[in-house]
């Protein structure tokens, strides 16, 4: 895999060279106060190699749709649902494996899977009420003791060859993930009764052995889910932050760690366990777990008159259904059709939109991902909604990481964008300053 990404980069070094040697003055796009002040919405910044959101067509990574990838990424050979390692391997190299390339990637993280002892000990140190994520963030940054590139680096290497130790960091990082998960999840919430890794299965498959499903339907839902939560284009905080910090040469422990520490925010991955508390709320406020649509209605324009939100509804880039939500409704279709909490998802999919349209002041009133996961994990018992984060986190690794190794392969810089106050901006607005600089 190593010797396939790498003459990836060299072409793709060849072409960027002279895209910028050609073109570098082009501008493109313009810079607004508006996007100044909130967010920086819509300003094209970086580039991400692995996947890019559109708004009306959702995410594509590599150019291929959600649907492609549940079509065309290899399976478990008793499965319907794509294996996360091909999904790594097409974010990284540009190419779907086949079941053989998707098998080795299996092997290889099965091969450095081993925890370190110190890691289990740094998350024993933390109170038992300590937030899964924070747990987390710490089991991540106690591994950081094991990093090549650091260590490399100390050492003295040649800034072409970063990408290297980046990779191995990588690989062995996303390799340990769903073991540190898994025991947070065992710690926590199963009296510490820890389950040991399974050698026989995939990725995702052994997380969901480790956290204690043996249900093939959950492994099912595991490798979906570990596939549609990967990537979602390079501008989303936990992308940025980790491509931000790994520009400043911190090793892939330390961007991870820093980006996931963003994912933790309810504004980002938080809020699938936000969906779970409010559709739980909901069910206690109206005394019943299967309300009909005229239910949902009017509790949620109560929700929308006391100034909340409907956790799971609206995306700063899409204007239309997530696709991602769609897979999720189908995998529900496939297996679980009657259950009474996925329903209830499906009614508020149809009663929330119009009435956030209504309003003519919301660009996207469609579901995004958020807005389902949960429902399906509640299914096969996994209620603890507090915990939901820590799983978008270990996918979230496959495209972070195979970001990071890009970035170094290209010899990106460090990022460092600048910056204005408000008082410039004011004199810039009575035309004695130009901020822009033209």
């Amino acid at each position: 895999m190593k010797n396939r990404f790498m003459a990836k980069v060299n072409a793709a070094n060849a072409e960027i060279k002279d895209i910028i040697k050609e073109h570098g003055n082009k501008v493109i796009g313009e810079v607004t106060l508006s996007q100044i002040y909130q967010g920086m919405r819509g300003m094209t910044g970086l580039v991400t190699e692995t996947s890019l959101l559109d708004a009306q067509e959702g995410i594509r990574f590599r150019g291929y749709s959600i649907p492609d990838l549940i079509e065309k990424l290899p399976k478990d050979y008793k499965g319907h649902q794509p294996l996360p390692e091909g999904l790594f391997y097409l974010m990284l190299v540009g190419e779907f494996p086949d079941d053989e390339m998707a098998e080795h990637v299996t092997d290889v993280w099965q091969r450095r899977s081993h925890v370190p002892n110190h890691v289990f000990a740094a998350i024993d140190a933390l109170p038992i009420t300590t937030h899964p994520m924070t747990m987390f963030v710490v089991g991540v940054m106690a591994l950081q003791t094991e990093s090549y590139f650091a260590k490399q680096y100390t050492e003295g290497i040649n800034k072409k060859d970063y990408w290297e130790p980046t990779f191995d960091d990588a690989m062995i990082l996303i390799a340990r993930l769903p073991r540190i998960a898994a025991y947070i999840y065992r710690r926590k919430y199963k009296n510490g009764d820890h389950i040991h890794p399974n050698g026989m299965l995939d990725w995702a498959g052994n997380l969901a052995h480790m956290l204690g499903y043996e249900d093939k339907e959950f492994m099912e839902l595991m490798r979906l889910y570990m596939t549609i939560h990967a990537d979602h284009e390079g501008g989303n905080v936990s992308a940025h932050t980790t491509h931000l910090v790994g520009s400043a040469l911190s090793d892939p422990y330390l961007a991870y760690a820093a980006g996931m520490n963003g994912l933790a925010g309810p504004l980002h991955g938080l809020a699938n366990q936000e969906v779970i508390r409010w559709i739980y709320e909901m069910q206690e406020s109206l005394n019943t777990d299967s309300p009909t649509k005229e239910e949902i209605a009017e509790y949620v324009k109560k929700t929308l008159s006391e100034g909340k939100v409907v956790p799971g509804y609206g995306h700063a880039v899409l204007r239309k259904t997530d696709p991602r939500f769609t897979a999720q409704m189908e995998f529900g279709k496939r297996y679980v059709p009657d259950d009474k909490l996925v329903n209830t998802v499906w009614n508020i999919y149809e009663v929330v939109p119009p009435i956030l349209q209504s309003l003519g002041k919301i660009k996207n009133p469609w579901p995004n991902v958020d807005a389902h996961s949960g429902a399906l994990l509640v299914h096969y018992g996994m209620v603890e909604y507090e915990f939901y984060t820590v799983l978008f986190a270990v996918s979230r690794a496959l495209g972070v990481m195979a970001s990071l190794i890009w970035d170094r392969a290209l010899g990106l810089p460090i990022e460092r964008p600048k910056s204005v106050t408000t008082e410039l901006v004011k004199s810039w607005l009575d035309g004695k300053d130009n901020i822009w600089g033209d």
